[in-house]
């Protein structure tokens, strides 16, 4: 679960993290109060679940209080595209009116999981303000690394490391390693699978800030975090996705044109990377799980025919827990009632599968038997082929 720049500040400050003072605006005019209560000059920001909103003219430097009313008219509203938005961008709802600083340096700090290692690892750069990777492509030395146990925290030494690899002294050498160690805390603490300052600041003053922050959470943790949970935006989340959560469905929306609907992570994956090998791209991952009910199938094959870059669709189940019967009778009723127009092809094995062609079989279903996954995946291929 993704939540927006202020909101991951407002984690990160309970944790010690030196933040900038800010105030949210959701109309333009609220910024003149909250500029003059910031001291006049500060950064407006736009609030969206993507990164490089600065280069998409999503965060600009207001002078005076007035200005500042003028900038968060402009972006108020906006469609705003990132490489991370796609072409579509996002549309802006809220801006961040924050107080702007006496920067001195622009570095980078963040953590993440490395799954190679089973341990999350904190991440520093002197190369802040950039992509970061951009800097492991260009420069890969220039990313130091601390790997710790979420459940220790981050040793003393490690932190004392990464402050002297980032040319930190003085007083900006005390307060970074302590940043160091509030960010660990909040990692581990609040389930995070990612945070991302980018950049940390050091002021002229010696200070050290997160001038930004990006944050997402583990979404099966959340039942841990309820005020985390709250932070949760369904304006920012593919409606689909949004959709598919409804009925707790593992689905993530994809740029192809074949829907599929699976049973289990991995033959999910394994059917994408076979759709791809005979020239299709999937439209999206969709696992409805291993106790799958009837009215869940239904619910996630409405889900894919509501995309309307599904040109087809592949129903791929191998029947353990789940019962053949049970999806084909979910796949007539939704079919039915959205009045199925793409070409399916269905491919079923193992538990009650003869029951389960047979509903098929009755139900006046135009489809396609696949025998086998691969000539399931070969045969939806050329069945779009040939709509388009």
């Amino acid at each position: 679960m993704k939540v927006h720049e202020y909101q991951a500040k407002e984690v990160l400050a309970r944790y010690g993290v030196a933040v900038p003072r800010g105030v949210l605006v959701t109309d333009a005019a609220e910024a003149r109060a909250a500029a003059e209560r910031l001291g006049g000059r500060v950064v407006v920001k736009a609030q969206i679940h993507a990164g490089g909103r600065g280069k998409g003219g999503g965060v600009k430097l207001a002078d005076n209080p007035d200005h500042a009313v003028e900038l968060a008219g402009q972006i108020l509203g906006m469609t705003l595209v990132t490489k991370q938005t796609g072409p579509e961008g996002r549309v802006v709802r809220r801006v961040l009116i924050e107080e702007a600083l006496p920067i001195d340096r622009e570095l980078y700090l963040g953590i993440v999981l490395d799954r190679s290692e089973g341990f999350p690892v904190m991440m520093a750069s002197k190369f802040g303000g950039m992509e970061i990777e951009e800097v492991a492509a260009e420069n890969p030395d220039a990313i130091l690394k601390a790997y710790f146990d979420p459940d220790l925290g981050l040793h003393p030494y490690l932190a004392r490391r990464l402050a002297f690899g980032l040319e930190l002294s003085g007083d900006a050498f005390k307060a970074g390693t302590k940043l160091m160690h509030a960010l660990a805390s909040a990692y581990g603490d609040t389930d995070a699978s990612l945070f991302e300052i980018n950049p940390l600041v050091t002021t002229t003053d010696g200070r050290v800030i997160a001038l930004d922050a990006k944050a997402s959470f583990d979404d099966s943790a959340m039942f841990r975090h309820s005020d985390i949970q709250a932070m949760r935006d369904l304006d920012e989340e593919e409606p689909l996705e949004v959709e598919a959560s409804k009925f707790d469905l593992n689905y993530i929306k994809l740029d192809g044109n074949i829907g599929c609907m699976v049973n289990g992570a991995g033959l999910a994956m394994a059917t994408m990377d076979i759709i791809k090998h005979y020239g299709g791209e999937p439209a999206n991952f969709l696992d409805v799980g291993g106790n799958a009910s009837q009215e869940r199938v239904a619910a996630a094959f409405r889900v894919l025919l509501s995309d309307p870059s599904v040109k087809g669709v592949l129903v791929n189940i191998f029947g353990g827990i789940v019962r053949c019967d049970m999806v084909a009778r979910g796949v007539v009723a939704a079919a039915e009632e959205v009045k199925l127009g793409v070409p399916l092809v269905v491919r079923l094995e193992g538990t009650n599968v003869e029951e389960g062609r047979r509903v098929l079989a009755e139900s006046g279903l135009d489809l396609i038997v696949g025998e086998g996954m691969a000539d399931a995946a070969e045969k939806v291929v050329a069945a779009v082929g040939r709509a388009s």
